[in-house]
């Protein structure tokens, strides 16, 4: 304990080589807990994005289908089917959709689509889909008219209230002809849904299809996200071998791919900052220690012995490096807390790069543990490390040398 309080009071000695030691530590903590949460923010935005505007968590298919997108490769959802995925703990709602492409013509205007056949109330619980409705009015359970987004919509030159002639292939070579009234224009933050989304009601897309009762998937939210592999697995062990259930990322590899990449590029800029912390600790601890160095050889020499001194430097170092990361959390994760709330805008061409990967223009901020436990613990590692500097120069202390330096 006295040397505890000793150590104590040493760093108080000099206050400014104590704070500026700090605030090494506390900066390295901050900067990598922002710039670990702008990433996870960002992962998570985009990862919601894909679950809320289209995938959903899991989707249930017909055996073949993901392979094939084939119209032909669709199924009947049965009454055991919902019992079946209603068993499973954690799915908290799930809707069936008809998912086929269609040509789209208005005048001299041809385009082709993806034709979203969904029943409008569950759609809507999962995706919010009324939300990005920028004109017009959303789909009733009865409606006979559509739903286009923005970019097809101009491209067709077409409005709410105009009409459009799909044609395509319906299931089993049947031929899909029909005339569809627009009843609003939908507007995503996603580049992709803009240019070739087309809703309608999932009864609609079925006759226009000749898929009566037919779905192309089984759409499923789950409560909790860290859940969804656990849910997926049992889920896939209960359906059997008629069909098959794939989670979001099985989905959209290319998006895990992207994440784990810019992953790695965070982890290289970390390390930097790591090493440049690191640097700056040990500078300041190579300078408190030859300052001390006369000192440290009196207070062996009148008979204290080294490892109580080694002991001595241990204790302070860890003071500074818990100060450091406890002041450094105390202040990151308000913060971090703040712009998780309230993300910042962006505008130009940086708004533009985040729409063309399908995200809102906005800098988005996580909290979730890691983001601070894992600077916290390699702040606070690294500075302890740093004390086998002191550890060695007192083990191998020339005290006659030290005394008269």
């Amino acid at each position: 304990m006295n040397v505890f309080i000793l150590a104590w009071r040493n760093l108080w000695r000099n206050k400014r080589r104590t704070l500026l030691t700090l605030a090494a530590v506390f900066m390295a903590v901050f900067f990598s807990s922002f710039m670990t949460g702008m990433q996870e923010g960002t992962y998570s935005k985009m990862i919601d994005n894909i679950v809320k505007f289209y995938s959903g968590y899991i989707q249930i298919h017909q055996k073949n289908y993901w392979e094939t997108k084939s119209i032909n490769d669709i199924f009947t959802p049965t009454d055991s089917l919902y019992q079946t995925v209603n068993s499973v703990e954690g799915i908290t709602r799930y809707t069936a959709r008809l998912e086929s492409y269609s040509l789209i013509s208005s005048g001299e205007n041809t385009k082709g689509a993806a034709i979203m056949g969904v029943d409008p109330e569950k759609e809507n619980a999962i995706t919010n889909l009324s939300h990005w409705v920028d004109k017009g009015k959303y789909l009733t359970a009865d409606d006979n008219g559509v739903l286009i987004a923005v970019n097809l919509a101009k491209n067709l030159e077409v409005g709410v209230g105009d009409t459009l002639t799909l044609l395509s292939q319906g299931y089993h070579g049947m031929s899909a002809y029909g005339i569809y009234p627009v009843r609003g224009i939908l507007k995503f933050p996603n580049p992709e849904l803009n240019n070739m989304a087309v809703y309608m009601t999932l009864h609609n897309a079925q006759n226009f299809f000749s898929a009566p009762d037919m779905a192309s998937s089984i759409v499923i939210m789950v409560d909790n996200y860290n859940k969804v592999d656990r849910i997926n697995k049992t889920l896939n062990s209960k359906l059997g071998s008629e069909y098959s259930s794939m989670t979001w990322d099985e989905m959209q590899p290319e998006i895990v791919q992207m994440i784990e990449g810019d992953r790695a590029g965070g982890v290289i800029m970390k390390a930097i900052l790591y090493i440049l912390i690191g640097f700056t600790i040990f500078g300041t601890v190579i300078m408190m220690i030859n300052e001390r160095l006369k000192e440290i050889a009196i207070t062996v020499a009148v008979g204290m012995q080294k490892y109580k001194v080694q002991l001595m430097l241990f204790f302070e170092t860890v003071i500074i490096a818990f100060l450091g990361v406890l002041t450094g959390f105390l202040i990151s994760f308000p913060a971090l807390t703040i712009l998780k709330h309230h993300p910042i805008p962006l505008s130009g061409e940086l708004a533009k790069a985040y729409s063309s990967y399908g995200l809102e223009p906005a800098m988005f901020f996580s909290t979730i543990p890691r983001v601070f436990t894992n600077q916290v613990i390699i702040v606070f590692i690294i500075t302890l490390v740093v004390y086998f500097y002191p550890l060695f120069k007192i083990y191998f202390l020339n005290i006659i040398k030290s005394l008269r330096a």
